[in-house]
């Protein structure tokens, strides 16, 4: 039983890279795709928002001297790179798959069109949306949550490396953090609570759009999830 029929997963650089601290670590991208090339046979339309914090952190950068419009350019190209190297994991698992990007790169990837995703999500294609939202000054956290938006998907997953959920306090500097299974948009913004950037969350509330933090590197993490099950936490609109 499938509690979601469409969803975006929002992959972050970090999870591409595994357990290596640069790059793209091959053994998870594979991870990933027969993750998604199983909820694919479950019959939920997916969509992929990758980040590129693996090649590329634009902030970082913009800290050290390089003009920030520049440097986050620089970031939208690395998601680029991401978004092919996952594409071809999952059509070596022989899934049909689509890269969109927000930037025109016609040699590698379709420019983003919402009409044409819509119809590719329709015919059973993942599509993987690369190049963030095309702006400098916007992450891709804010790319995943007006993509999910646009492509009407029913939720939004966060998918993290190593992070299972959405805790009351910082579970690294204090022990006592308690991990939270399931709250209110208001309620996480009361709580100032950091589930994404504050741009992303306050069109994920202003759309009453679900979403899902939960770790990737769990066992069939996406397929529990789709399905219902109560992993990592569920942020949901408000009554």
């Amino acid at each position: 039983m499938l509690k979601y029929k469409r969803a975006l997963i929002k992959v972050s650089g970090e999870a591409l890279a595994g357990e290596r601290s640069f790059g793209i670590d091959l053994a998870a991208l594979k991870s990933m795709a027969m993750q998604i090339k199983q909820v694919r046979r479950m019959g939920v339309e997916i969509a992929v928002v990758v980040g590129g914090g693996n090649i590329w952190r634009g902030t970082e950068a913009a800290a050290e001297g390089m003009d920030r419009a520049a440097a986050d350019y620089a970031g939208m190209l690395a998601t680029v790179i991401n978004a092919l190297a996952l594409q071809d994991a999952l059509e070596k698992e022989g899934v049909d798959t689509r890269t969109q990007s927000a930037l025109s790169i016609l040699s590698v990837a379709e420019p983003y069109i919402r009409r044409r995703a819509m119809r590719h999500l329709e015919k059973g294609r993942v599509v993987i949306f690369a190049a963030g939202t095309g702006n400098p000054y916007v992450t891709t956290d804010t790319a995943a949550s007006l993509r999910a938006i646009e492509i009407g998907a029913e939720v939004l997953l966060m998918a993290k490396n190593r992070t299972d959920g959405v805790y009351d306090d910082d579970p690294l500097s204090n022990p006592e953090a308690k991990k939270l299974i399931r709250l209110s948009h208001r309620q996480a913004l009361n709580m100032q609570l950091e589930v994404m950037d504050a741009t992303a969350f306050a069109l994920c509330m202003e759309n009453k759009m679900p979403i899902v933090v939960f770790n990737l590197q769990a066992p069939a993490s996406i397929e529990r999830v789709v399905a219902g099950e109560e992993l990592g936490t569920l942020v949901v609109p408000d009554d």
